[in-house]
């Protein structure tokens, strides 16, 4: 389709800043993890996310465009894979074959990926070559994917993590609201290790919000994989009276079965994806009535060529696709496709990693009235700071 060649791609690994995770400040210590379960996971919560908060990949051409892709988020193995597995698969092929080029990289990793390092490693490099694409032809990704089906989009504030200090998160709420936000996320902060006393103050957390910001503002909230099924029920029941527009995370990513039986008694939609890798998991959701609302990240689960199937499988069964983040990547499958209501954002708050692209890229979206539009520049329409990059990148080995 083109008479563009792979020359070369480069891979950065971006560190996670102090703190880790998204905890940086000292009011605000519990978060509702997977590790949660463990005793010291509040102490050594930089330990079990590791030191890689982002890994970005450049994919030039042998004309010099350059197409820019991330690859899911706090992962170190996905540099090596890239550089000694897939790279070589790469340089030489039509940056146009993404089909092609996306098949070549799952079969050829089947004995080692299919989820994982090796899935967010493909994302990065289909991105790119999205990217690249646009360049090429002069075109916003948006219109390769059929076109804008809309303007701008309402977004959600995504942040309210559990502070220990209740009237600062009201505060907190209550600035999202001025701002013209007339949705947002907040965090659990405990989970089944926390026992009854951390039930209720989960319970505290979303009652605080709630009175600050009143009846009209929709408010969701995020458990991050921090629960089991036996707890999700009990919380979802507790929560009844605070009306949340979904749960999220509940579980973790793997019990289907668990999502399954959770939406099949909840009266607060269900949301989750994030976590999940390529169709065949989504498939799986879709097919067990395991989500009310699906939330993949395209840098996870298999980049633009993979999302747009995920969309189309959601389409045919009247599901809202709801991605994880407002990085560009996603936005232009928001913007294209239909079944995508609202979508979140990232206010512009460093957190050791959670908002990286509001300092790696120029070129996001900005929200004004709790709503984003998309610009017409070709391809994702970022330009990456190599200044921010050579600033943040993890130092290996001294280096």
């Amino acid at each position: 389709m083109s008479n563009q060649k792979v020359k070369r791609i480069t891979v950065h690994e971006i560190a996670i800043g102090d703190g880790g995770a998204g905890q940086t400040r000292e009011s605000s210590p519990w978060l509702c993890t997977p590790v949660t379960h463990f005793p010291d996971s509040r102490t050594r919560l930089r330990d079990y996310f590791g030191d890689v908060a982002l890994v970005i990949v450049e994919i030039e051409t042998e004309s010099g465009i350059v197409g820019v892709g991330s690859c899911g988020t706090a992962n170190s193995g996905i540099k090596r894979i890239i550089e000694d597995h897939f790279a070589p698969l790469v340089i030489g092929e039509d940056p146009f074959k993404v089909e092609l080029i996306w098949s070549k990289l799952y079969r050829s990793s089947a004995r080692f990926g299919r989820r994982g390092a090796a899935i967010s490693a493909i994302s990065g490099i289909d991105i790119a070559l999205w990217d690249i694409m646009g360049k090429a032809l002069n075109a916003p990704v948006y219109d390769l994917l059929g076109g804008k089906t809309r303007d701008e989009i309402q977004v959600y504030a995504s942040r309210l993590y559990a502070l220990k200090d209740l009237d600062a998160l009201k505060d907190e709420a209550r600035g999202y609201v001025k701002e013209g936000f007339t949705m947002l996320k907040q965090r659990f902060g405990f989970g089944p290790a926390d026992g009854v006393k951390g039930m209720k103050g989960n319970i505290a957390l979303v009652k605080a919000v709630r009175e600050a910001v009143g009846d009209e503002i929709e408010v969701s909230a995020d458990a991050y994989m921090g629960w089991d099924l036996e707890y999700a029920i009990k919380m979802e029941r507790e929560l009844r009276p605070y009306g949340l527009k979904w749960i999220e995370e509940a579980l973790m990513p793997h019990d289907v079965n668990g999502y399954a039986r959770l939406c099949s008694i909840s009266q607060t939609p269900i949301s989750h994806g994030e976590h999940s890798y390529t169709r065949w998991d989504f498939q799986e959701i879709i097919e067990k009535g395991a989500a009310h609302i699906l939330q993949p990240d395209v840098n996870r689960v298999g980049g633009i060529t993979e999302a747009r199937k995920i969309w189309a499988m959601a389409a045919a069964k009247d599901l809202p696709v709801v991605p994880h983040g407002n990085d560009l990547h996603n936005l232009h499958l928001v913007f294209s496709q239909v079944n995508t209501p609202f979508t979140e954002y990232f206010p512009n708050i460093w957190d050791g990693g959670n908002t990286h692209f509001w300092d790696l890229y120029e070129g996001n979206p900005v929200v004004k009235d709790g709503k984003i539009s998309m610009s017409d520049k070709p391809g994702l329409g970022y330009t990456l700071n190599h200044d921010v990059v050579d600033k943040l990148r993890l130092k290996r080995d001294g280096n």
